[in-house]
């Protein structure tokens, strides 16, 4: 896995903000909830698909956008049983949403 940066936690911070979220820091991990919805966002996502998480109902996997396609690529092979989508960001704070397809 690689180093989390400061900026990409503060331009996840800055996405789900910008969405209507209330944020906060989890550890590592970023918190982001909205009315009845509490999304676990993970900064930087080890991309091996056996280290994806099995727990949780709401997931968001924010990467640097050329990590992107293959961070959504393990947790599609990891299959797991919540809603989930990843998130590449680039450096001028552009960023793309990968979602689960059904």
């Amino acid at each position: 896995m690689g180093a989390v940066t400061t900026s990409l936690a503060e331009q996840a911070e800055s996405i789900f903000d910008d969405l209507g979220y209330s944020v906060s820091r989890d550890g590592t991990d970023i918190r982001a909830e909205r009315k009845w919805r509490t999304v676990r966002v993970q900064l930087d996502p080890d991309p091996d698909p056996s280290a994806v998480p099995t727990d949780g109902r709401f997931r968001c996997f924010v990467t640097q956008s050329d990590t992107a396609a293959g961070t959504y690529r393990s947790v599609a092979m990891a299959d797991p049983d919540y809603e989930w989508a990843v998130i590449g960001v680039d450096d001028d704070g552009d960023y793309e949403v990968y979602r689960r397809t059904s």
